[in-house]
């Protein structure tokens, strides 16, 4: 007896080896205490979702290619490898590219501005976009014994109105920061990393910091946009308002205001339409800000504020500000429909009215017709009947005169006669026509 055919292969999905890579793509750095790091997030002006992907990954060739680094694989969105002595990761994202070189060892002046020059200035003038942000990050080691020294570095670095200093993940760090803009235009950050943290945990502490300022600062721009659409609503606003108190009384040009109306409900369209994509990406970049600072289980530092607090004093009302204005966007968009709705019924039931009036003036005419019409039967009759009777007087003259009757006797005679015959003519001809 033959052995059994093996069964057959069951065939995998096209995309599910690539979806399920797509959960491992971007693995945290492995970073040895002391380091810097030094960060770049780069964005185009407008448009941003839709630009050439092609010119993010040629800047990046051209980068890779100063430092004879390899090239990471056609249509690649993220990349890790070596830049001399550094090391790099580049990742390509919906709206921004972001660069982070790493660097072992610190300088001896903290966040020294010379160490964004690992980035040539010529290299970055070519950039397909323009700088959202950037960051240096100094990675030191301190025992637990020494922590007492944290505190007064951190005042010396950072602004201390600003200041955010907390534990992270089980006290095996200590990150703080002021989320302001140094005069070499970077964020500073800094780790106090315990000397037993392992590398990965390193890694993503530095990661999560840089998630934070980028999505923070993503997130401010629809901020802005809100900001720029309060003034323009608040005028809509007020006209919408106008229209709709006017309609709660007699209206003059209902027509005119149902085109004001009309134009007032297309402006907002418009600008909701313009402005969904931004508010979306803002509630979605909000929600990784508030994500990456949870994972982190802050814990007070000599009771500073932590990132928490910074982000709920400072991030959180602007956030609420976003949503605010998208739903009141939404909401004057809304109301504008419903008014649009009820002004057009009226100008229905108006022009219903008007229609119905019409209708009765056109019976009015329609009867006044048919009277005039009748008055002109009957005019018609005579007249016809006046030439008619000559004919026939005519035609009859010649009998008549033997019989002894006159000419004014025989026209009497057949008056009433031929009178009859026209009218019923005419009747015929009428109820023909009918």
């Amino acid at each position: 007896m033959d052995d059994a055919a093996p069964p057959t292969a069951l065939a995998d999905h096209p995309l599910r080896y690539e979806l399920a890579n797509e959960l491992h793509a971007r693995p945290f750095p492995s970073l040895d205490a002391p380091c810097r790091v030094v960060y770049l997030a780069i964005k185009q002006p407008r448009e941003a979702a839709a630009r050439d992907r092609g010119a993010d990954r040629a800047h990046l060739l051209e980068l890779l290619d100063r430092f004879g680094a390899t090239h990471p694989k056609p249509g690649a969105t993220h990349y890790f490898g070596d830049l001399g002595k550094h090391q790099i990761k580049w990742e390509c994202h919906t709206e921004f590219v972001t660069y982070t070189i790493f660097t072992p060892d610190v300088s001896e002046r903290p966040f020294d501005p010379k160490a964004f020059e690992v980035l040539p200035a010529d290299w970055l003038a070519r950039a397909p976009g323009a700088r959202i942000t950037s960051a240096l990050i100094r990675v030191e080691e301190v025992a637990k014994a020494d922590e007492a020294s944290v505190l007064p570095k951190a005042f010396s670095w950072f602004v201390p109105e600003s200041l955010a200093v907390s534990r992270v993940l089980d006290d095996t760090a200590i990150m703080a920061g002021d989320f302001r803009i140094d005069e070499g235009g970077h964020m500073r950050f800094a780790v106090f990393v315990r000397p037993d943290t392992g590398a990965r945990r390193i890694g993503r502490i530095v990661q999560r910091l840089t998630e934070i300022e980028t999505y923070k600062t993503m997130s401010m721009l629809g901020y802005r946009r809100a900001r720029d659409l309060s003034a323009r609503m608040g005028e809509l606003d007020q006209a919408l308002t106008a229209l709709v108190t006017d309609m709660t009384g007699p209206m003059e040009t209902p027509e005119h205001s149902l085109e004001s109306l009309l134009r007032v409900a297309s402006e907002l369209e418009a600008l909701r339409a313009q402005a969904t994509f931004r508010f979306g990406a803002t509630a979605a970049y909000e929600a990784i800000v508030n994500d990456r600072v949870r994972v982190l289980r802050e814990q007070r530092f000599e009771g500073r504020q932590t990132f928490q607090e910074f982000m709920a004093r400072r991030f959180d009302p602007a956030m609420r500000t976003v949503k605010s204005t998208e739903g009141r966007l939404t909401e004057m968009a809304e109301r504008a429909m419903r008014a649009g709705d009820l002004l057009r019924t009226k100008v229905d039931v108006e022009r219903q009215a008007q229609n119905a009036d019409l209708l009765a003036s056109m019976d009015r005419r329609a009867d006044l017709q048919l009277r005039l019409q009748r008055t002109v039967e009957g005019l018609s009759v005579v007249a016809i009947s006046y030439y008619a009777v000559n004919l026939v007087a005519y035609l009859a003259y010649p009998v008549t005169a033997p019989l002894g009757l006159s000419e004014g006797l025989a026209t009497a005679l057949l008056t009433p006669p031929v009178v009859l015959g026209v009218w019923l003519m005419v009747q015929r001809i009428r109820r023909h026509l009918e």
